[in-house]
């Protein structure tokens, strides 16, 4: 689904047309491991998985694109200090799995600590410009002078969820922000580790600073399931 001009949803991934670049958010590898280290056993597939997902979605853009960039949007990993030597190895082999397709940046994002000990340091930037597109993690605020000439900011971070209720059921749905910060427009993605639900806009703590001090009820909600859902403006939600 196209949620802006030239910006395409697919899965839990976006594509920039005019620049052949897929864009993946919040990565998290080894979430699983530190869920099983605190005692929550799951099932050890996320990670595949992951590369399942994420295949397919590159192989339906494929179908009418090209793809000559991917940009990770921070949280390649998900421990804060020393990553485990499994960790780092899940961390190669995904970055190898996505050089089968095109070259690879990585936005250092708040989880990246350590970071540009485990992969190529020459991969790892603080944000990318694409024209007058922002892509940036969303763990700070950008500078004015960074967003004189940008006209859409995208990030990650926040992990955005609803929860949707009918009757005694309530479930969340991971999903797609997209409204304004200072004028300019602004593309929230959702986390692409399935294990991550994500922050619930309706009614969590929000994570970025962008999106503390401005009303989210015009932000329209893109719903990530079996397809893209057009949910409408998120205001109608709380209703």
């Amino acid at each position: 689904m196209e949620i802006l001009d030239g910006i395409i949803a697919d899965g839990l991934f976006l594509y920039l047309k005019d620049y052949q670049t897929l864009i993946l958010s919040d990565v998290h590898i080894g979430y699983e491991e530190s869920l099983n280290r605190q005692g929550v056993l799951i099932p050890r597939n996320n990670f595949d998985d992951l590369i399942l997902r994420l295949e397919k979605s590159i192989h339906s853009i494929l179908k009418n694109h090209k793809i000559k960039l991917i940009v990770i949007n921070g949280d390649l990993v998900h421990e804060f200090s020393k990553v485990p030597s499994k960790v780092k190895n899940q961390v190669g082999r995904f970055i190898k799995f996505l050089k089968n397709y095109s070259d690879v940046r990585i936005i250092i994002g708040n989880h990246d600590k350590t970071l540009r000990f485990i992969v190529d340091e020459s991969t790892v930037v603080d944000k990318i410009l694409f024209g007058d597109i922002l892509v940036i993690h969303g763990d700070k605020l950008p500078s004015s002078e960074l967003l004189k000439n940008i006209k859409t900011i995208i990030i990650g971070h926040e992990h955005p969820a609803v929860s949707i209720t009918s009757g005694a059921r309530s479930e969340k749905f991971k999903c797609f922000l997209k409204g304004k910060y200072s004028g300019k427009n602004l593309i929230v993605m959702p986390s692409c580790n399935i294990l991550i639900e994500g922050t619930d806009v309706l009614s969590g703590e929000l994570l970025s600073p962008l999106l503390r001090n401005i009303n989210l009820g015009n932000f329209e909600v893109y719903i990530v399931e079996d397809k893209i859902y057009d949910f409408g403006k998120l205001k109608t939600l709380t209703k």
